[in-house]
């Protein structure tokens, strides 16, 4: 580890992690998987993808997220006339009442959060989409030739609508990748929908309790980092994302339906996903099954199906299952 960790200190921030899926879970009905991704990419500093049909409550989980762990949220509606001025920024003149002297002074952006759900992102332009994946990879803003710094930390939660592709701009894969997960929130059982439907129709949901402040945030995202991966193991990440590119696959499924594999950066968010699933689960050790079940949210928008997959209907989900049972550990 490149930092000395004491143990009661490790066990006090393994406890933060349960405190926090413990107060979103008093909110969020359901979705233990989407909970969980969600939390996982935030410990490992990175933004999430959020894949859903209308009212499933994704807004109401980011703001969850942000009310248990006291960080600032702002939501964003992207539409096709935003700008990218709407979401970083821009200069207004200003004049001194004093002097009467003029001046420009940049005006902070909804950009400037702790949280920022950016609802239906595909709705905006490419220039606008632009604007917000530079923010979120250079954790900075850049305008008139000055830089200013967003905060920290700083956690995107992007949202699109899988069944509404009319007037949408589709972000391109170079963008998709600049995402940690990709996660997907499917309908509830019907049990969970009872439960929902009777607590937003009496009083209203609650908020979220306070989990943890963002001093405590901040120390498990450096904890992340020093979670202990097995050589063995990084090889094995390693060989699974090498694995799939068409050209070099050894894997059938592979080869037949896939366009497109995943980069570099692909094998970097694997390994950081699964230290931060290896820390929710109290663990300081990556196992093989912490990688297996980060492998479909870090990989299910880096991997481009082919024609022949889309024609056959064949998932991506059971493009990467056969991807996992195909590639061993040494």
């Amino acid at each position: 580890m490149s930092e000395q960790w004491s143990e009661p200190e490790v066990a006090s921030l393994t406890a933060k992690v349960k405190d926090l899926k413990l107060s979103m879970g008093r909110v969020i009905i359901g979705q233990d998987q989407v909970v969980e991704h969600l939390i996982i990419c935030l410990l490992a500093g990175g933004h999430a993808l959020v894949e859903g049909v209308p009212g499933l409550g994704k807004t109401l989980l980011v703001k969850s997220l942000a009310q248990a762990t006291d960080m600032q949220f702002r939501r964003v509606q992207f539409t096709p006339d935003l700008m990218p001025s709407d979401i970083v920024g821009t200069e207004i003149l200003e004049e001194d009442a004093a002097t009467h002297q003029r001046v420009f002074r940049f005006q902070q952006g909804p950009v400037f959060t702790q949280v920022l759900l950016a609802d239906e992102i595909n709705r905006a332009p490419p220039k606008t989409q632009s604007a917000l994946l530079e923010a979120m990879q250079e954790r900075s803003v850049t305008f008139a030739g000055h830089t200013y710094q967003l905060p920290k930390p700083f956690f995107v939660l992007a949202t699109q609508n899988p069944i509404e592709q009319s007037g949408t701009y589709p972000l391109p894969e170079a963008q998709l990748d600049r995402f940690l997960l990709r996660i997907d929130v499917g309908y509830p059982t019907e049990d969970e929908e009872v439960a929902m439907v009777a607590a937003t129709t009496h009083a209203g949901l609650r908020d979220a309790t306070q989990a943890m402040d963002l001093a405590t945030l901040l120390r498990l995202q450096l904890l992340v980092r020093d979670i202990e991966i097995g050589e063995h193991l990084l090889r094995y990440a390693t060989r699974l994302v090498r694995a799939t590119r068409p050209g070099d696959s050894t894997v059938a499924a592979i080869r037949k339906h896939v366009g497109w594999g995943a980069g570099p950066r692909a094998g970097q968010a694997l390994v950081l996903a699964s230290k931060a699933r290896a820390l929710m689960q109290g663990r300081l050790a990556v196992t093989r099954e912490d990688i297996g079940a980060m492998l479909l949210p870090v990989l299910a928008h880096r991997v481009l199906r082919n024609f022949e997959a889309e024609a056959d209907g064949v998932a991506i989900a059971d493009i990467l299952a056969s991807l996992r049972s195909e590639i061993k550990v040494d």
